[in-house]
């Protein structure tokens, strides 16, 4: 909408369209994969340092996970002979601490980067693909008509399916979609005209 408002030509659009969907679509599935991995890292970190922890003062440790079994319900005995039991194999006890103390499944880190960076930057050029489809194959008011249509029914679609999730009415959360990406179509339309008019 930015390059539309700057008054360019259809090959200047597509091209720019195409160009800002790559990026943003590797940017998203770049920053996803950071995030994934970032975690993953974090968790790793955490896991060790509680084998340390087992290792060398394995009393203390013991004492906090009898502490956490008493909060979930268990009288105090039940819960020092069960944490007794689960000591007796290092594993065992790395497991339950990981678990019940730090909030990790060890078994589960937090799934692949590399796929959430691949849906990712499926997601975001699905979504992207929208405004750009109409100039390949249109010119002029057609084209820029066709793009502002196709655009909103992906929004009001977008809006719909995330009522699935949210419990909100259907109708609601496709008109809030549509309204929120038609504020931020103007505002990058007038920003583009604007700047197409100063350069100019």
């Amino acid at each position: 909408m930015g390059v539309v408002g700057a008054m360019v030509g259809e090959r200047a659009i597509l091209l720019t369209g195409i160009a800002g969907l790559t990026a943003g679509a590797c940017s998203m599935a770049m920053g996803e994969w950071l995030s994934v991995s970032s975690a993953r890292e974090m968790a790793r970190r955490a896991i060790a340092a509680q084998t340390v922890a087992i290792a060398e003062t394995p009393e203390i440790e013991k004492q906090d996970l009898v502490v956490i079994y008493q909060a979930k319900g268990l009288d105090a005995e039940s819960a020092r002979q069960l944490v007794d039991k689960l000591f007796q194999s290092p594993a065992d006890a790395l497991d339950s601490m990981s678990r019940e103390k730090l909030g990790i499944d060890p078994t589960d880190l937090g799934g692949s980067p590399w796929s959430a960076a691949a849906a990712s930057f499926g997601l975001f050029a699905l979504g992207a693909i929208f405004p750009v489809l109409p100039f390949f194959i249109l010119k002029g008011t057609l084209a820029f008509a066709a793009s502002f249509a196709l655009s909103a029914l992906a929004l009001v679609g977008i809006g719909a399916a995330t009522s699935l999730f949210t419990g909100r009415k259907m109708a609601f959360s496709a008109l809030r979609q549509l309204a929120i990406g038609l504020v931020a179509a103007l505002v990058t339309f007038l920003l583009g005209h604007l700047i197409g008019v100063s350069i100019s």
